[in-house]
């Protein structure tokens, strides 16, 4: 991997900077305009109008002081994460407010282009929210961003097929075994890409063995044991019959496709594939059903890798109060239903678990909430993205994998990603 210049000393007199903008969130007015302040903000591109809807009622909410104008990134995270990082590195003044993956606050906290959050402010950004999607937009025991949504996955499966759901891997590959010798539909569909989502899968696989990618200062590669089973795991699923032929190249919307095809029996997947189901597969639907995601051992319930968007304000922006209170808007409780309901994105806040309104549409919301309560997440260092190459490119393809030699090698490998001073652009 290509190393980059020593950014360390930009890093220091960019927080130097924020330092002196702002002892609490905000440190300078926004008015002086005689018409509503145009605040950008920039996030994943959604199809559902859930994120368009929350940026017009926050400008018709705020009085006429500022307007949310929507720009969408690219699709893919990578391309996100690209244009975000150029635009910070330039020093835009035009990004206000930042759609993050929960894998980047630490990066751009570190890189001095998001604002952290004190005081006040802080406390309205934290109230009912869960505590691991606290802990996605937090680095160096401080708040950089504000929690979107959330996202974790489920185990789904067809009762037509399976009358209980598998309670392990060891079980799951069991029963996707005793289907195929019945000639039924037996694969078990996952994120196999060398892409993110494989990272996500391994992590979660590590978590529920009782290990870490990382060590706890984020210093250094922990692994260990529970990493070999976790590969162990992959390498079982990807030799079986349990594994689709596609899966070197599935993400998650291939794993949705193949679920409904029909020709699997198990899916680790999202939520956003049940109104999917409902919606394209009506005679399936009744069937698909879901459960929680398939412990490693029998002794240890899975710790599960949680998703999501953390809203954070742009260190150049010209108007952080402004950028504050949009972004607390965009989040609160009216916005975070639309989201779910529209974009069937899981809640940030917990208390929208219990309300009526989501369970309706989500019967497996009390699934979601337990998941997102035992959550893993993902490293938390400004190298994550070096990291998360490291991981994925080691583990692919799936079928290839063995276990100690690879996680010997990821060890090197990810030392490696941890000591590269400078950000991948």
């Amino acid at each position: 991997m290509p190393r980059v210049p020593d950014l360390r000393s930009r890093w220091a007199s960019a927080a130097a900077g924020l330092a002196v903008l702002a002892s609490a969130l905000v440190g300078c007015g926004d008015g002086g305009s005689t018409g509503p302040v145009a605040l950008n903000w920039y996030n994943f591109p959604d199809d559902s109008g859930a994120l368009q809807q929350a940026a017009d009622r926050c400008g018709q909410q705020s009085g006429g002081r500022y307007t949310i104008h929507y720009n969408k990134l690219p699709r893919g995270a990578d391309g996100q994460r690209q244009q975000l990082v150029r635009r910070m590195a330039a020093h835009d003044a035009d990004v206000d407010i930042l759609g993050l993956d929960v894998t980047w606050p630490a990066e751009f906290a570190e890189a001095g282009w998001i604002r952290e959050w004190t005081g006040g402010m802080r406390e309205r950004a934290t109230a009912d929210t869960l505590d691991a999607a606290v802990r996605t937009a937090t680095w160096r025991d401080r708040l950089y961003a504000v929690p979107y949504n959330s996202n974790t996955q489920l185990l789904w499966y067809r009762d037509d097929l399976v009358p209980a759901p598998p309670r392990t891997w060891a079980e799951m590959l069991s029963r996707a075994q005793e289907l195929a010798d019945q000639g039924k539909p037996h694969f078990v569909e996952i994120q196999g890409a060398q892409y993110e989502g494989l990272t996500v899968w391994f992590n979660t696989l590590v978590t529920s063995a009782g290990g870490t990618i990382l060590t706890p200062d984020a210093q250094a590669p922990s692994l260990g044991a529970p990493a070999v089973t976790a590969a162990g795991v992959m390498h079982d699923l990807a030799t079986s019959v349990a594994a689709d032929p596609s899966l070197p190249n599935q993400m998650e919307d291939q794993n949705r496709l193949a679920m409904e095809s029909g020709t699997a029996a198990f899916e680790l997947n999202y939520p956003f594939v049940y109104p999917s189901m409902k919606a394209n597969q009506p005679e399936l639907f009744p069937h698909f059903r879901w459960a929680p995601y398939p412990a490693v051992s029998a002794d240890r319930p899975a710790s599960v890798t949680i998703g999501g968007i953390d809203l954070a304000v742009g260190s150049y922006s010209r108007h952080p109060d402004l950028a504050a209170e949009a972004t607390l808007c965009l989040r609160d409780r009216d916005n975070q239903l639309t989201n779910a309901l529209k974009g069937g994105l899981p809640p940030s806040l917990r208390s929208l678990y219990e309300a009526a309104e989501l369970t309706a549409s989500y019967p497996f919301a009390a699934d979601v909430l337990a998941a997102l309560d035992s959550a893993s997440v993902r490293p938390q260092t400004p190298a994550y993205q070096n990291v998360s190459i490291a991981v994925s490119h080691t583990l692919s393809p799936p079928a290839d994998i063995h276990p100690e030699k690879d996680v010997a090698d990821l060890r090197g490998q990810i030392e490696d990603a941890l000591g590269s001073k400078g950000l991948i652009p």
